[in-house]
């Protein structure tokens, strides 16, 4: 499909469906991508490991962590 083809289909559309379209497009242009998320990830999770081994941090059980999840969307 070429770009006149999906252009001419989108403007076709009714206004709450371009509407839709729109912020789809414009969600799409800011959201970071894959490899973005990927290293934002790993840097927060070393962060995460050099707090925890310098002991500016104290780990907390999965099973805790959950209880208090699970309490919040309650």
């Amino acid at each position: 499909m070429n770009f006149r083809k999906i252009e001419d289909d989108a403007l076709n559309l009714s206004k709450e469906e371009r509407t839709q379209l729109v912020q789809k497009l414009i969600l799409s242009l800011e959201s970071p991508s894959k490899a973005e998320l990927e290293s934002d990830w790993l840097s927060l999770a070393s962060t995460r490991a050099e707090e925890l081994d310098k002991g500016d941090v104290k780990p907390v059980p999965g099973h805790e962590v959950m209880k208090k999840a699970w309490s919040l969307i309650k």
